[in-house]
């Protein structure tokens, strides 16, 4: 990922029954699913690392289905995100690391830490568990974006404490939960959970328009006007972009994600 900016388009994870005889063809095999879709899309959030730790031969697995330009972002751990204190967490997070991530290699893309909707801002905790996210694992750059859902979070305060670390904040979209758009790392992380039923593409052809000029703007190093910030920035250097199609009607997630790619031209 180095040069210019990227954009990064996907879903959360592959398997999914109500895709199948829609967006994956009648007849194709399950196990054929992530080779498919890994072609359609250009990225996939794996939710699976987020209950539970995979096998280091499900990542090379992964890794080798899948096209050289593709990339993957996983879930953090619960049992690392979900505890009272969060600067405990260090055993948790080495184990996951340990787990085999790494046979993901180039592919590895950023690690999304979400926090239930309950979890409170703590700036001391929090601070302490930010500086427990390794930078680099076998020699390679590890990015990290943390997903807040409590409104707590909503302060400047929680944007420098996440500058500082060089952590991105995950951009809620089209949801219930708190927006803060403000860019902290040097990269951007984008969920948007908005899809319905009766727009073929999940959503009207206007709203995907949006979406693909905020991520065309945040690639650019600039920041959406329309989104919510709370310490905002002169425009920086272009910067990578990962947005995802979750929840909404899941249905529609894939084709939102290719009107996505067909729109921005990645």
């Amino acid at each position: 990922m180095a040069g210019k900016s990227r954009i990064f388009i996907g879903v959360g994870g592959w398997t999914y029954e109500p895709w199948r005889g829609g967006f994956y063809p009648a007849g194709l095999p399950q196990k054929r699913e992530l080779e498919y879709m890994s072609r359609a899309l250009t990225s996939i959030e794996i939710n699976g690392t987020y209950y539970g730790s995979q096998k280091p031969e499900s990542f090379r697995k992964w890794y080798e289905e899948t096209p050289p330009d593709f990339v993957f972002s996983l879930k953090g751990p619960r049992f690392t995100t979900n505890r009272r204190v969060l600067a405990e967490a260090g055993e948790s997070i080495a184990r996951f690391f340990a787990s085999g991530v790494a046979e993901l290699k180039e592919k590895l893309g950023p690690i999304n830490w979400q926090f239930m909707a309950t979890k409170k801002f703590d700036a001391a905790d929090f601070g302490k568990f930010l500086a427990l996210l390794p930078k680099e694992i076998g020699g390679r750059h590890i990015r990290h974006a943390v997903e807040v859902r409590h409104e707590s979070f909503r302060t400047p305060d929680f944007v420098a404490l996440a500058r500082e670390h060089d952590v991105a904040i995950v951009v809620a979209g089209d949801s219930e939960f708190p927006q803060i758009a403000d860019v902290t790392a040097d990269f951007v992380y984008l969920r948007i959970m908005g899809t319905q039923e009766k727009p073929k593409a999940g959503y009207a052809a206007k709203a995907l328009d949006a979406w693909a000029e905020r991520a065309r703007l945040f690639a650019a190093g600039g920041i959406p006007k329309d989104l919510e910030t709370l310490a905002p920035l002169p425009a920086k250097a272009p910067r990578d972009v990962f947005l995802y199609v979750i929840s909404g009607f899941k249905e529609n997630n894939p084709r939102a994600a290719q009107a996505l790619i067909e729109r921005i031209g990645v």
